[in-house]
């Protein structure tokens, strides 16, 4: 008969009580370390994470009941697990055996807690990969045993070593298929050493698993007596994760937002992206330059007497700077640098390609401005690392390209800092993620380009004319009665003794932009150029009528955003395709159909109306003098 346990309930439940707490506290300061899987397609890159999953015991009893039911389902033989569908979540993903999107799964171990991403293998969803790869400590680059290094193996590991994940295991896998070849092995390696080297990965571990039968995965395998490195989760367990090398780095915290929760106190809050802070240490707030103290490190469990990269904390200063959301508070003798034009490098996402010249949204940590992206300089062809001449960028396409914001950006190359150096590009309209980019530096004409002050203000420009600034801009489609309604109107506003100038498309052509031709990248210059010196005239007083096609309505936004809010008047002259084209005073929509004129809005160019004009005029209804009457009749009053 065994011995009853004396042990009162009250001092058994106070005991396992302390080992939860014991447990909870060593499973909260274990390090993380956040990964991905890629490669080429099936190279069984789900069906590892799922074994990590499963052999991590990170399964509850119902999903692996469900596991068992769809791995029968799917046709898998005899008793074996499917592991792939413990990721493949998507209805698509089960069909067709394929990873589509980023899958992130959570588990941990003894020693350390992980966060891994299955991404796609498949070159159009390139993009999902490098959404995955971007927060990424280490890269899992799998090769099947029996294929050997492919296209996608290269890009990959080309994309994982351009987004700066410094850790790479090259996982030659199933070694089960090829009765766990060492020679078979040792030749993939070497060739993908031979590549690794050419695009600068100077070390990477590379090991034999079977993700389907367990080899390496967890602990060595009989079946592999040629292979004494570590098993894939012991190298996981013991690889450094680079928060050590981010807390060496002078300190950076990009403001998140600003705390203001009473009059009795203002902080900042945000997250460290490098370095260390005290309270009494001299910091910097950029891009404006001010300086001041931390006086205290404040986070909901109080305050801290330091704080490190990684820490999400609110610091207030000693003295009342002007600080916002996307400014940096960073050391003050070691500030990143602020520019406004930058060399990058560039992956396209979208199935669009990208417009040069087109105004895009920038997003780079918690700084937003708008940028425009000059002609690439070239584009890489993965395989070969050919740099190619190109004229814009195609779905999935890496260049490196020239770019200029509307604003200062602080910032530090992406080799020294992701946060401040790695960039999203984002559509206006659609507000569409189409672009991932990496900056380079700043070019150096971005810091000896600078605004000359005047004394002459345009307010005072205006009030010399005794008329509030505006740009009148028409657009519409080409026989529509653009330029000849804008005349109307400036006949109009001159016998008002309004100061006026006309900027016609026609004309404008002639001189200014005689350089331009009628692609979509070209018309997107002509309407930046033009914008630009409606808005110089705007500053000198002017009202301006500008007649132009103007046909997609990003960049009518583009030259909105250029002047203060209320000068910038958009008139619709709503005229049908078919109206204008029967009109065709100049003979261009016949050249069009017949194919003689390319790139002819309406035709085989589009035109994308306003939604939302603050004038419309409909020339079917209106004759020009009583479209410009009715839109003077819009304006007043003109002081």
């Amino acid at each position: 008969m065994e011995p009853v346990d004396q042990t009162p309930v009250y001092q058994t439940e106070a005991l396992i009580a302390e080992d939860i707490l014991a447990y909870l506290d060593k499973h909260q300061h274990k390090t993380m370390l956040r990964f991905i899987t890629c490669g080429s397609v099936d190279d069984g890159k789900s069906t590892l994470i799922g074994r990590l999953l499963y052999d991590s015991k990170m399964i509850f009893e119902d999903q692996l009941a469900a596991l068992e039911a769809d791995s029968k389902r799917v046709g898998t033989q005899g008793a074996e697990i499917d592991f792939a569908l413990l990721v493949d979540g998507l209805a698509a993903e089960r069909e067709q055996g394929i990873t589509i999107d980023v899958a992130y799964r959570f588990f941990s171990t003894e020693k350390r807690k992980f966060i891994v991403a299955d991404t796609p293998g498949h070159e159009q969803y390139t993009r999902n990969m490098v959404t995955g790869a971007s927060t990424a400590d280490l890269a899992v680059i799998l090769i099947d045993a029996r294929k050997g290094v492919l296209t996608q193996t290269r890009r990959h590991s080309y994309l994982a070593h351009l987004i700066g994940i410094r850790h790479i295991v090259l996982a030659v896998n199933k070694m089960d298929l090829v009765d766990y070849s060492q020679a078979r092995f040792d030749e993939i390696v070497a060739e993908y050493r031979e590549f690794a080297a050419s695009i600068g990965i100077a070390e990477f571990v590379a090991m034999p698993i079977s993700g389907f039968k367990g080899d390496n995965i967890t602990a060595p395998s009989p079946n592999t007596p040629w292979y004494s490195g570590p098993s894939l989760v012991e190298h996981l367990e013991t690889v450094e994760v680079d928060t050590a090398t981010d807390q060496a780095r002078p300190f950076r915290m990009p403001v998140q937002w600003v705390n203001r929760p009473n009059l009795d106190f203002r902080g900042f809050s945000g997250l460290i992206a490098g370095g260390t802070v005290e309270p009494g240490d001299a910091v910097r707030v950029l891009p404006s330059g001010k300086t001041s103290t931390v006086s205290r490190i404040v986070t909901l469990d109080g305050d801290l007497d330091s704080a490190v990269a990684g820490q999400s904390v609110t610091i207030c200063l000693a003295d009342e700077v002007d600080c916002s959301r996307g400014d940096v508070i960073a050391t003050a003798d070691q500030p990143p640098q602020a520019a406004d034009q930058f060399e990058a490098t560039i992956v396209w996402m979208d199935d669009d390609a990208m417009l040069v010249g087109r105004s895009y949204w920038l997003k780079l940590g918690t700084q937003t401005v708008s940028v425009t992206v000059q002609q690439p300089k070239y584009t890489v062809n993965v395989n070969t690392l050919e740099h190619l001449a190109c004229k814009t960028l195609e779905l999935n396409a890496i260049g490196v390209a020239e770019i200029a914001t509307d604003k200062p950006l602080v910032f530090e190359p992406y080799a020294d800092s992701r946060t401040l150096g790695g960039f999203i590009l984002i559509d206006k309209i659609t507000n569409r993620t189409v672009g991932a980019g990496m900056l380079h530096f700043a070019l150096r004409r971005a810091q000896n380009v600078h605004w000359q002050a005047t004394d002459i203000t345009r307010e005072v420009h205006a009030s010399l004319k005794n008329q509030k600034p505006k740009v009148l801009w028409f657009t519409g489609l080409s026989g529509s009665g653009k330029s000849t309604i804008a005349n109307e109107v400036e006949k109009r506003l001159n016998l008002m003794n309004r100061h006026t100038f006309l900027l016609d498309g026609d004309n404008v052509r002639h001189g200014l932009n005689r350089d331009l031709g009628f692609t979509e990248a070209d018309r997107i210059e002509n309407i930046r150029r033009v914008g630009e010196v409606a808005k110089l005239m705007a500053d000198a007083g002017l009202i301006v009528l500008t007649a132009f096609i103007s046909p997609f309505r990003a960049e009518r936004e583009m030259v909105r955003k250029m002047l203060p809010e209320g000068e910038f008047v958009e008139i619709f002259v709503d005229t049908p395709l078919e109206v204008a084209e029967a009109r065709d005073v100049k003979g261009l929509y016949k050249k069009a159909r017949s194919g003689v004129l390319k790139n002819f809005t309406g035709i085989d160019s589009p035109y994308e109306p306003p939604e939302d004009p603050d004038i419309r005029v409909n020339t079917v209804e209106m004759t020009p003098e009583e479209a410009a009457e009715h839109i003077v009749r819009q304006l007043m009053p003109l002081k």
